[in-house]
């Protein structure tokens, strides 16, 4: 077993075309506010451990996955969240992403892509450190705290078997 511990340190976090960048997990619980916490990334494709002490809520997670001015995450993907227009089509669809990774793996691809991917355009939603083109104001802060986090993942796992919602998404 491969482990890496990391420390994001006060960059910032990026607002650009994509969206905004952010702040790093924890090898234990982290609190939302969190300077520069440490996360550990273990044979370099998961975080096993959660941000928080607190679970995270699949129906806040499915709120803050709508936020278009916070996570934004229908401007790259397409979900099952019919009632919104205008989903994205340069990432992945998340429809039954819930049954491809565990949330370790999930909670990577939210606060540091570029570990997966150096070209990945996804922003870092809980990273503060090693950032480019930071806009000014943002410095140091990150587009989700921890437990926005863990909400999202939770949402996410609750994305299991879609084939009859990504069937009815195609026509």
């Amino acid at each position: 077993m491969q482990i890496k511990t990391m420390r994001a340190g006060p960059a910032a976090a990026l607002f650009g075309a994509a969206a905004l960048v952010a702040a790093a997990a924890t090898t234990g619980p982290a609190t939302a506010g969190d300077s520069a916490p440490e996360y550990t990334v273990v044979d370099g494709y998961t975080i096993p451990e959660p941000l928080t002490e607190t679970p995270g809520d699949p129906v806040m997670g499915r709120k803050w996955v709508i936020n278009r001015k916070l996570g934004n995450c229908l401007s790259c993907h397409q979900m099952p969240i019919p009632e919104e227009q205008f989903h994205g089509e340069t990432g992945p669809a998340l429809y039954g992403v819930g049954d491809l990774y565990d949330a370790g793996e999930l909670r990577l691809r939210m606060v540091d892509p570029k570990v997966l991917n150096p070209y990945s355009m996804m922003p870092a939603f809980y990273k503060t450190e090693g950032l480019h083109r930071v806009r000014t104001g943002f410095e140091g802060k990150t587009i989700l705290n921890a437990q926005q986090v863990e909400d999202i993942i939770a949402y996410l796992m609750t994305l299991k078997d879609t084939s009859g919602a990504r069937a009815a998404a195609d026509n």
